[in-house]
């Protein structure tokens, strides 16, 4: 039986890659894109990446053009996020958060209820998913700014001591 960690991934730069790879860490699952008003949680995110690397966290990038609002090329994704936003966390190419086509990794991520309630599609551009080392998913939408308490606690609460 196939899990979420055994979903194949390919990074940005065209490795294959799983979940399973980043194995007990704590990981942060984003669908961004380069050109949408939220972009500036780009800074957000790798701030929480230079702050709980170590201790066993990683934020996961998965740009998407679902909502017209990313760049045409990896190369450009790559460069922009790295030029912009010092972005050092993994990214991976680009990808579809619904529809028909939509990758299953998201497949399985939407699935998750968020604190509303309410499972299914992704409503729009760097909403957020948090695995824990156990394995359990916890969702929050979009406007949920990366270091929202209720995130930096989930962190910071399954990180080892």
């Amino acid at each position: 039986m196939t899990t979420i960690n055994d979903i194949p991934l390919t990074t940005i730069t065209g490795e294959t890659k799983t979940l399973a790879e980043y194995g007990d860490q704590v990981k942060l699952i984003v669908n961004v894109a380069s050109r949408c008003g939220l972009a500036p949680q780009y800074e957000k995110l790798e701030a929480l990446q230079k702050q709980y690397e170590d201790r066993g966290f990683t934020v996961l990038g998965f740009p998407s053009n679902q909502f017209l609002q990313e760049l045409g090329s990896e190369e450009a994704i790559s460069e922009y996020c790295s030029t912009t936003w010092g972005v050092t966390f993994p990214m991976f190419e680009r990808i579809k958060v619904n529809g028909r086509n939509q990758h299953p990794l998201y497949a399985e991520l939407v699935k998750t209820e968020d604190a509303n309630g309410k499972a299914g599609k992704v409503k729009w551009n760097f909403e957020k998913f948090v695995i824990t080392p156990d394995g359990e998913v916890h969702r929050f939408r979009p406007t949920t700014e990366p270091d929202a308490p209720e995130i930096v606690d989930l962190i910071e609460g399954s990180l080892p001591r």
